[in-house]
């Protein structure tokens, strides 16, 4: 089983089953890929509520497993169900019908951090274990908790508010910080009293409260010096974007859309040296506005390349996905590289840096108390 995507309106609580948000894909994926027969089972679908629970239905394709004549069942979305992100009891009875589909519990979903039914409830029920791929990633969380030194940071996002609590914790543990995305707009518009077009103001008040916060870390922060501004957020068109040094622009100073880090930043001798003296590297970061504006990500993840001592941890799905794309030769091998270590859930690992242990994450925490 697996969740995808979001099809829970936070607002209306409405819960929308399509194929957007189906398992069909990586039912098609599994299946051309290890040669065996998988089955989705169907249940019955409330309008706004989705599906109120797993019925007997299922006990069809649960026999037909049991005379060989399917290799696997694989669950629908579990965010499809009403109960995997409910509350109280609609909780705990999808829970408990999860585990009567079982006999053991392994959870291998290290970026499914938030706690669901599905992730701290069914192993109250069964035997549970965590998966290689679980403990592979709590083993190089280690290496976050007790980076060798020099420690650089980087992260980028497109809203502050989600990474303002990591972001005090990791200014606080490495000895560098290195920020992008809307998140580096608001941190310049809240220091230096510039006005970027796309911050919003709680975004403004966030960034306010974390520039104050820096100050008693001032050494810490490393500002990128040159940023890309665009007229545009239809693509990176001639004519139309611009290339401005953070120094050079006044207070007041109103600007298009900042859409990526320029690549003179990073050849910018303090940024460059940062980097180059690194011993380890975490990387929760996509630079600029995909996908047009790549010029930061590349040289970022170039750049990071080039220190060959230096252990390089990389978080999230994005900046995975990125990193693939643009630069697909490197990506390949960092898979294999011993100095590299790409994690499957940036919002796991920076929760996990913020709580400061792996127990932090409720359904880490919910396998060892049942051990």
């Amino acid at each position: 089983m697996t969740h995808v995507g979001r099809p829970k309106d936070k607002k209306t609580g409405d819960i929308d089953i399509s194929d957007d948000t189906s398992v069909q894909p990586i039912v098609d994926y599994l299946q051309s890929k290890l040669h065996i027969t998988m089955k989705i089972p169907e249940f019955y679908r409330d309008e706004k509520r989705g599906y109120i629970g797993i019925e007997t239905s299922i006990n069809h394709l649960i026999r037909e497993l049991k005379e060989n004549r399917i290799d696997g069942i694989y669950l629908p979305n579990t965010r499809w169900f009403e109960g995997e992100e409910a509350e109280g009891e609609e909780s705990d009875r999808f829970a408990l019908q999860l585990a009567g589909l079982a006999d053991i519990f392994v959870n291998d979903a290290f970026g499914s951090w938030q706690p669901h039914a599905s992730t701290v409830k069914v192993n109250r029920y069964l035997p549970s274990y965590a998966g290689f791929l679980m403990q592979k990633e709590i083993e190089n969380l280690e290496r976050i908790y007790h980076p060798e030194s020099p420690f650089v940071a980087v992260v980028a996002g497109s809203k502050f508010d989600t990474k303002i609590d990591s972001l005090y914790a990791l200014i606080k543990k490495a000895d560098f910080l290195v920020l992008g995305g809307v998140i580096y707009n608001a941190y310049l518009c809240a220091k230096y009293g510039l006005k970027i077009k796309g911050i919003s103001e709680e975004d403004l008040t966030h960034a306010k409260k974390f520039v104050d916060f820096t100050k008693r870390y001032p050494e810490k922060l490393v500002e990128l010096p040159y940023i890309v501004e665009s007229d545009s957020l239809d693509g990176k068109v001639e004519g139309k974007y611009r290339v401005h040094h953070i120094h050079q622009l006044k207070k007041g100073t109103k600007l298009n859309y900042v859409l990526d880090i320029a690549a003179e930043s990073f050849h910018d001798e303090e940024v460059n040296n940062v980097f180059q003296s690194a011993k380890s590297v975490f990387v929760n970061a996509v630079m600029g506005f995909t996908p047009h504006f790549n010029e930061g990500t590349i040289r970022l993840d170039q750049l990071i390349d080039e220190n060959i001592e230096a252990v390089k941890l990389y978080g999230g799905g994005d900046t995975m996905q990125e990193l693939k794309r643009l630069l697909p030769g490197l990506y390949i091998v960092a898979l294999d590289s011993p100095k590299y270590y790409i994690f499957t859930g940036g919002g796991a690992v920076l929760k996990a840096i913020q709580e400061g242990t792996t127990l932090g994450l409720a359904p880490v925490r919910a396998l060892v108390e049942k051990r």
